[in-house]
């Protein structure tokens, strides 16, 4: 049967359009607010909505609820979701028993929607992604799940790097693989994951490398094949799982399972999609995102998407309600409120996040850095602080 009989008989992508939230991160550059008990994208840090519900309703403008699922990693935080966002399908919040990075998230969360629709496409996202405009978006990844659901492809959405991002995926683009809904896709170059500053800088020096924003698009069943043929041992339990699913040993057996997932790959790297698939798949697209893109990875992403001041100031309102700042000549900083008086004489570029039991103040240019806190605070064991 040739593609254009075959898709004659299969039908309309948007016929087997699916989404998949991935929401078991622990957020902690955004400690002391990020807590493993609420994690980032529960954190209602934007308009009084959280990451997770921003992500979920923005789904539920091309999809319905039945069509949007999600992964995290207890029954705490499926608990959450449901409470933030009722009208997902209790049945499709897939909960992992341990946490094992992003490679075997989106794996589990293939095999459900495979189970369900065997010519699924996924649009994969992270649930502390923030998008503008969504009309935009939203064209981008219908014509990259056109291109997927017409091939074997594992297609990557490409931002235009705004400065040397060592802390990003890169993929090089190649010739042209054609265009669909009206976009043009490109052949894959190369991908290089979180390069040196110097490389980073070549890089975007040549306009041809895009940060990979790990916003995926597949057919479910030609990621759950890259699985068993990149990281063969993933693979193998996802398809146990596969065949649990539905039956009465379903849980018992991704309990069981999921112990085998090692923590690194073949090769001795984190297991995430990017250094277990992403870096060693040949069959990878990349189609360039028409749209503002942002990672809420630290403070200053929180800042700089947020309304400010005059001053370019600003202020969140936290929990404990009564809190309020006086501001002598400071400028550029983000404040977060936990019920008390905050009081600044003279500071610039910095973040300052009160809550119950911390007291955060650092520099916004160095926000990331506050990951090497919370690895301070495991190593002493500070688990009420975590």
């Amino acid at each position: 049967m040739n593609l254009k009989d075959w898709l004659k008989k299969k039908g309309n992508y948007k016929d087997h359009l699916y989404a998949l939230i991935v929401a078991g991160g622990g957020g902690t550059r955004l400690w002391p607010k990020s807590r493993n008990s609420a994690p980032k994208q529960f954190l209602k840090l934007f308009k009084g909505q959280t990451l997770m519900q921003i992500t979920a309703y923005r789904f539920r403008k091309i999809l319905p609820w039945e069509k949007i699922y999600t992964v995290t990693v207890s029954e705490d935080y499926k608990k959450e979701i449901l409470k933030e966002v009722p009208e997902i399908l209790p049945q499709n919040i897939i909960v992992e028993p341990l946490r094992k990075n992003t490679a075997p998230a989106h794996g589990i969360g293939a095999a459900f929607i495979n189970k369900k629709d065997k010519d699924s496409v996924i649009l994969n996202e992270s649930a502390d992604h923030l998008v503008e405009p969504e009309s935009s978006y939203f064209k981008t990844l219908n014509a990259a799940a056109d291109a997927a659901y017409k091939g074997d492809w594992i297609i990557t959405v490409g931002i235009k790097p705004t400065y040397p991002g060592v802390g990003y995926g890169h993929i090089k683009k190649a010739e042209n693989h054609g265009v669909f809904e009206g976009e043009t896709i490109y052949k894959f170059g190369e991908f290089i994951e979180k390069p040196s500053l110097e490389l980073a800088e070549k890089f975007n020096a040549t306009g041809q490398y895009f940060w990979n924003a790990n916003q995926y698009v597949w057919r479910a069943d030609t990621y759950l094949k890259a699985l068993r043929c990149h990281e063969p041992v993933v693979g193998g339990v996802i398809d146990k799982v596969y065949k649990a699913i539905g039956t009465k040993d379903e849980k018992k057996v991704i309990s069981e399972e999921y112990k085998k997932i090692p923590e690194k790959t073949k090769d001795g790297k984190p297991m995430s999609i990017d250094y277990a698939v992403s870096e060693k798949a040949k069959n990878i697209l990349l189609i360039v995102a028409g749209y503002k893109w942002t990672d809420i990875g630290d403070w200053k992403e929180v800042w700089e998407n947020l309304p400010k001041d005059k001053n370019n100031n600003v202020i969140i309102d936290g929990d404990v309600p009564g809190g309020r700042v006086i501001n002598i000549d400071t400028s550029e900083t983000l404040i977060h409120l936990d019920g008390r008086l905050i009081a600044m004489v003279d500071v610039d570029d910095i973040a300052i996040v009160d809550t119950k039991d911390v007291l955060l103040v650092c520099k916004k240019s160095r926000a990331q850095s506050v990951k090497k806190i919370v690895e301070q605070l495991k190593e002493e064991k500070r688990l009420e602080l975590l």
